[in-house]
């Protein structure tokens, strides 16, 4: 299917049993030290993490985050910081003040953060880094821009990509054969999501002859509909309301808090659209939208946050970067719960084969915003 200028690209995903358990990116270090918890840390381990804007509470991204870093500090025993950024100005003096506390790691949440961290690593190249959504390489010559960074990215085009598909199947179930995306702001980790959404959409219709759009996202020309931020707030709403103007019955907002502006804005119209959630699972994490909510895209974050943080403790930090995909399970579809015996017939089967043919590299989603 060509891609027009209103390009297509929506979101739901999987099956229920396509559902993957969250796996860990790697095992545990071996140390002599010995700490209060399960795990081992060296002496005067302080692991610490800075929020993006979103903050804690976010649904999504900073939140699986922070559950990563609470898991390993109860797993170590030891004491760190959760520093909560508000607005973007808070980026450059949280870390400062990160710094000055002792901390010995740090984990950034997010692409925004990438600049001030890259900053206070080359400041500080005996502490340990690691940043989320991104590479850390603001110069892009194609390697990290400090040696002490560990960056963790996802391949989540991969994940959206059958989530793609799986709207576009609900779509045409119903005769709609509208789907719709939006995002906060337009950075590579949210563009991502939206990319494989697309691409889904139009293998669902190559497969079917189907006729499903996507409306908010061109893949091609990289325009789309964003919020310009992560808030739940009008312009948020307004942005969601846009594209369910357009008659949609899947709509996918990525960019943490402002799913709440999407069900809010198909609440107010009384319609049968479903949303798709993003980063964690977004029916169990918020329950007041399970009833609205299709199926979540997920990334592993919250393991690969355990993970990195369960490494440094060990003394003997790798800055290898983690890329997470169907294959490591660090992205994945949850389940579709309640929507489960909605499905369209073989739905199931056809997404497990897809992905099976995603991991053998039969199928290769290309996404320009892909790690």
């Amino acid at each position: 299917m060509t891609i027009s200028t209103t390009k297509k690209l929506a979101g739901v995903t999987a099956a229920a049993g396509l559902v993957l358990a969250l796996a860990s990116c790697g095992s545990a270090p071996e140390t002599d030290a010995t700490s209060g918890g399960d795990a081992d840390a060296v002496d005067g381990f302080m692991p610490c993490l800075i929020s993006d804007e979103g903050g804690w509470n976010d649904k999504s991204f900073n939140q699986s985050a922070k559950e990563g870093m609470d898991r390993a500090l109860d797993e170590l025993g030891v004491e760190g910081i959760e520093m909560e950024s508000t607005t973007a100005n808070d980026y450059v003096p949280n870390l400062e003040q990160l710094v000055s506390e002792g901390c010995t790691f740090i984990v950034s949440v997010g692409f925004n953060l990438s600049a001030a961290t890259v900053e206070s690593a080359l400041a500080n190249p005996d502490l340990d880094y690691a940043i989320i959504d991104d590479w850390a390489d603001n110069d892009f010559d194609g390697t990290t821009d400090a040696p002490n960074i560990k960056p963790l990215v996802f391949d989540t085009a991969q994940a959206s990509y059958l989530g793609g598909y799986a709207a576009a199947a609900w779509s045409a179930q119903s005769g709609v054969n509208k789907v719709g995306t939006f995002g906060g702001m337009q950075i590579p980790s949210v563009a991502v999501f939206m990319d494989g959404f697309e691409l889904g959409v139009e293998k669902f219709n190559e497969d079917k002859s189907g006729s499903v759009e996507v409306f908010g996202w061109d893949t091609e020309t990289q325009e789309g509909a964003f919020t310009g931020g992560f808030a739940a707030n009008d312009t948020a709403k307004q942005t969601a309301q846009g594209i369910l103007d357009q008659g949609v019955d899947v709509i996918l907002p990525v960019g943490g808090p402002i799913y709440q502006s999407a069900a809010a804005a198909i609440s107010d119209g009384g319609t049968d659209t479903v949303m798709l959630g993003v980063d964690s699972d977004l029916a169990v994490a918020d329950t007041s939208v399970a009833d609205l909510t299709l199926v979540s895209i997920m990334k592993a974050i919250d393991v690969a946050v355990y993970d990195a943080t369960i490494e440094a403790a060990g003394g003997d930090f790798d800055v290898t970067p983690y890329v997470g995909t169907l294959e490591n399970e660090g992205v994945k579809l949850s389940s579709f719960h309640d929507f489960e015996s909605q499905l369209p017939d073989g739905l199931v089967d056809e997404l497990a084969t897809l992905q099976e043919s995603i991991i053998a590299g039969d199928i290769t989603v290309e996404s320009p915003n892909s790690p």
